[in-house]
């Protein structure tokens, strides 16, 4: 195979970082760019060189004829624009999150089983070098049987686009546990060898959104738009095999600082991924060994799998059953947070 001839659906804020990934990989080009506002299509089509440019992407599909998609777009339109790529034949990398839910995302992999194509999801936290250290030492055993895990990803200002679809739930599914809770319960599940979420109890709660406070930088602002999605969600999510993690995310939180952090436990030893550490016990004394980690360019990393992943045909990672898995989790936690109860995933 030649260059891959990849089209870019959505030219917002994620679709700008992937159309410069695609850029610095010489196995690959954008051969057209798709966006509803076609302005913004054109002027990131300038950026780099495209020549073609769309608002309606199953036209693209349909004349360009592309090897891969990138879909870039809100979250309500993930499921359809996958599904119609994979029917042309067409490999799909999908940003997070996979679906606005679990039925959706289930749709998602059955179209990739029956077109024989790749999809990979944009889980780009995994190429991160620390993950890569972390997960080694619990694959070998250094930690034990990783029992508690906790997961924060807290954000003080962090609300994305307030009014746009980002805070409206009919197009993004819900706030900070749709938007940031996949990359971090997909990476805290795929640091300890992706085991089966079993029940979650969870929490939301929307209390300065509301208030027009605490507004981010990411997105773009829809002023007089809705804030109907939660500013913060807690869970705690029992595991097949009996350890539990629990799950701190927010988009606004009156907070000591922004905190992105898993801490897994076990019987032999603790690990942290910021700063990437170990820490255990030795003849009675503490011991804490830092792991040193080169930073990469994560986005860079996980498109070059992609290009990869087609170009050979090999199966991707993460696996978009995963995303499925992650899906049913998230589902829970909402359905937890609205029931009061314990739910099964």
């Amino acid at each position: 195979m030649s260059r891959l001839r990849i089209g870019l659906i959505g030219a917002g804020s994620i679709g700008r970082i992937h159309a410069s990934s695609v850029k610095s990989i010489e196995d690959a080009e954008l051969s057209a760019i798709v966006d509803v506002r076609l302005e913004r299509a054109k002027a990131l089509a300038e950026e780099h060189g495209v020549n073609k440019v769309y608002k309606d992407y199953v036209e693209m599909l349909d004349r360009e004829q592309p090897d891969a998609v990138i879909i870039a777009t809100p979250n309500y339109l993930h499921a359809k624009m996958t599904i119609d790529a994979l029917a042309r034949g067409v490999h799909v990398f999908c940003e997070k999150p996979m679906a606005m839910n679990a039925e959706e995302a289930e749709k998602m992999l059955r179209a990739r089983n029956k077109s024989g194509r790749i999809l990979m999801l944009g889980m780009c936290q995994r190429f991160r070098n620390d993950s890569k250290a972390i997960r080694n030492l619990v694959l070998k055993g250094e930690l034990g049987d990783v029992y508690f895990t906790k997961i924060t990803l807290l954000r003080r200002a962090g609300i994305p686009g307030m009014g746009s679809w980002f805070t409206t739930k009919a197009f993004s599914g819900g706030g900070p546990l749709i938007d940031l809770g996949p990359h971090v319960l997909d990476l805290a599940l795929w640091l300890q060898g992706f085991p089966k979420p079993v029940s979650a109890k969870g929490y939301t709660f929307s209390k300065l959104g509301t208030q027009n406070k605490c507004l981010g930088g990411w997105g773009i602002p829809e002023p007089g738009g809705p804030f109907d999605v939660e500013d913060l969600a807690v869970a705690l999510i029992r595991l097949e095999g009996g350890g539990v993690m629990y799950l701190e995310t927010s988009w606004a939180l009156y907070t000591k600082e922004d905190t992105f952090n898993i801490i897994l436990s076990g019987d032999k030893a603790g690990a942290s991924l910021m700063p990437p550490c170990k820490f255990t016990e030795t003849d009675g004394k503490w011991v804490e060994t830092r792991i040193e980690c080169q930073e990469v360019n994560v986005y860079l990393e996980e498109m070059k799998h992609f290009v990869e992943c087609v170009k050979k045909n090999t199966s991707p990672d993460p696996l978009p059953e995963h995303g499925v898995m992650v899906m049913r989790l998230i589902d829970a936690i909402y359905r937890s947070a609205n029931t009061g109860n314990e739910e099964k995933v």
